[in-house]
Formats: C-alpha cells, structure tokens, sequence
C-alpha cells in the first residue's frame, strides 16, 4: 500500500476539514470512513447552525475561523453550502437567563464577538410574531447564520480530491499499528495503511479508536433528535435559541432557524440525556417541540413538520473538545470530543490541526488551545454555559 503522511479516521464534520487543510499545507494525506460515503455519520444529523456566540475562549477561536470559512465559501470554492447569514438571537423571558447573557457578554467581546443585548421591541423586530408576553430582551450577534452539512460535506470531498486526498470508504479501522512507541500504520478490515500521523476525527465513536493506542479519550456519545417542516415562504432570518427549560420537564433549552430553502430546521436538549448510540427517533419529540414552537412563535401552528431523526453528541465531562497531541503514541493527534458542536467548529478544528501537523504550532492562540489539551483536568471548573 501506498505510504501516506496523514491518515485522518472520519470523514465527517471534523475529519473532512482536517483532510482539506492538511492537503493545503502540502501533505499525503488518505480519509478511511466506515461508511459508504461522506458525511453519513453525525454530520448528516446536524442543523447547520454556525456561531461563534459561545462563552470559552477556545470555542470561540474555533468558530471564528469556521464562520470565515462558511461565509465566504462561495467566493473561495464556487460551491452553494446554504449560506444563510441572519445571525443569532437568544429571546430572554425569565431573569436566569437574562443574567447568564449579560454575565458572558464582556467574555464575548474580549474575543471580538459581534454580540449585544438588545430590548424587547428590538427582538420583536428580528423575531417576527414572537410571543410579546413577558419579553425582556435578549442577544444579538448578527454575524452568526447557517449553513448545510451535507453541501459542505459534498463539497470538501470535491475540494480534498482535486487536491490529492484519497478516500476509503467501507473501511472500519480495527487497529493502530505502534512500533517503538511512534505510530506506523492503520488496519481496517481490509488493508493495512502506512503512515506518519493519525488524526482520530471519529467522532462519538473517539473513544474506542483511542483504546486501539492505549489512550482512554473520555468522550462519551448522547443521543439528540432534530426535525426540519416542510418550506413556508421566508420571514425569520436568524437561529434562535431558547435557554429556559420546556414543560412536563422533557427538554431544556431549544433552537431552531429557517434555512436557506424556507425550511424550519429545529432541535431540543432533553432534560435527561440519553447516554449510547441508540439512534432511533421517539414518539414524544415532534409534539414537545411542536409546542414549544407554537408558544414561542403562535404563527407557526400550521408549520408542516416532514421528517425527524437522532443524532450522536460526542460529549467530555467539561463540554470542551479535546484537540492536539497526547504525550503518547508519537504520531496521534486528537480531534474529539465537539459535544455536538462538531459541524460549526469543523473548518476551525481542521485549520488548527493541519497547522499544529505542519508547523508544530496551531492557528489560534497557544496557550487558548492548550485549554483543549487530552491532559487537562476534566473535573476544574465549570462547564460552558451556552452548551
């Protein structure tokens, strides 16, 4: 088999852009994916929102960089990716929220967010038909927006072959070959591929890839579903984001956008998370955010809902990802653990791993992305409060 410099593990939200931008820097680079094609893992399960509206300094940088690359997609690759910009509004009603907004806000701007706190006559403007009663307000960060998962899986695969990248797909890895303590290869169960580098970009399944090598990564996969309605004609620019907790204590917060098709695309936290791979959608989900829809925007009482599904949130103890490279094996590089948050962190992921493979050094930050260390202590501090 041909020798590669890079083997990246996942070809989804994280593994194509770490194939993409490793390729750019000049490398060898090959994507072995279990699936029979790209983006058929979580990246398919996404919604497409992208903001850099978070409250940790490390996720920020992240999604600064994969918001650039979103938005100008277009004029940098010449592929429609959905790019719908409109920005993201959280619409405030108890004050728990309004104090937990207000408190990140000076952490936001420190990092150059584009966010404010806007009254509630302002959020009526960019909300049409919101549900006036008890209104205080909320954030606004307008250069936030959509995007679709599977256009830019689509098109990064484009993009990586017409750079060299070579694709195996159907190729399950079953080990990681490690020779004097440095990493010499890849199994599947069909071939055994050479290498230099392996970037473990296997999302919710991160864990046991890293068992392979000895490294016991903690990300463990919850489940999650979203729905998306049939099209109704265009009126609500930005993805909102409800914090408060729904009724009957089945969900806690909730978002949804239109997208660029006029499609509602939506998605709730449950109240109790759902630890596994169990992928199989419920009975509840549709009329729980059914009526969270309504009691937030009444005019949506007609919206056609046309089709719900799960998805897996590969989730760390601390709601951080888990990037760069463990003290050992020599040659593995970490790009785990994006707790859901994996399709709008992916080009800022993959731009910061092929400068870390290429130069030693990421893009951001250093001492912001040794915050994402595998050494770090999972248990100090709290999580993010934007989850």
């Amino acid at each position: 088999m041909q020798s590669h410099d890079v083997i990246v593990i996942g070809a989804g939200s994280v593994g194509l852009p770490c194939a993409f931008y490793l390729a750019e820097e000049g490398l060898r680079v090959a994507v072995l994916e279990k699936n029979s094609s790209v983006g058929q893992g979580e990246n398919k399960a996404a919604i497409g929102g992208a903001r850099a509206t978070h409250s940790n300094p490390a996720k920020i940088r992240l999604c600064q960089e994969s918001l650039d690359a979103f938005s100008t997609w277009r004029e940098s690759h010449g592929d429609d990716v959905g790019w719908k910009g409109g920005g993201y509004c959280f619409p405030v009603y108890r004050e728990e929220e309004e104090k937990t907004l207000k408190d990140i806000l000076p952490l936001q701007k420190k990092y150059d967010l584009d966010i404010d706190w806007v009254g509630p006559n302002r959020i009526k403007d960019i909300i049409p038909g919101i549900n006036p009663a008890g209104l205080r307000g909320g954030t606004y960060s307008p250069g936030d927006g959509q995007v679709s998962p599977l256009m830019v899986a689509s098109s990064y695969q484009r993009l990586c072959e017409a750079r060299g990248v070579k694709f195996f797909f159907e190729e399950e890895v079953t080990g990681i070959v490690i020779n004097s303590g440095r990493i010499t290869a890849v199994r599947t169960g069909k071939e055994t591929y050479p290498c230099q580098v392996v970037v473990n970009a296997a999302g919710p399944y991160a864990r046991e890839v890293g068992l392979m090598c000895g490294l016991d990564i903690p990300v463990v996969p919850d489940s999650h579903e979203a729905g998306i309605s049939a099209p109704v004609e265009q009126f609500l620019q930005p993805l909102v984001v409800d914090l408060r907790p729904g009724p009957a204590g089945k969900s806690s917060n909730f978002y949804f956008g239109q997208n660029s098709e006029g499609r509602f695309i939506f998605c709730y936290t449950p109240a109790e998370i759902l630890v596994g791979t169990d992928k199989r959608s419920t009975s509840e989900f549709a009329s729980v955010i059914g009526r969270r829809l309504i009691e937030l925007i009444p005019r949506l009482r007609n919206l056609l809902i046309r089709r719900c599904w799960r998805g897996l949130y590969p989730m760390t103890p601390d709601g951080v990802p888990i990037l760069g490279k463990p003290s050992e094996p020599e040659g593995l590089v970490l790009a785990a653990g994006t707790c859901g948050q994996g399709f709008m962190m992916g080009p800022g992921v993959g731009r910061n791993i092929a400068k870390l493979i290429a130069t030693g050094r990421p893009l951001m930050e250093q001492d912001i992305f040794d915050t994402m260390s595998f050494h770090r202590d999972f248990t100090s501090g709290k999580a993010e409060a934007l989850r």
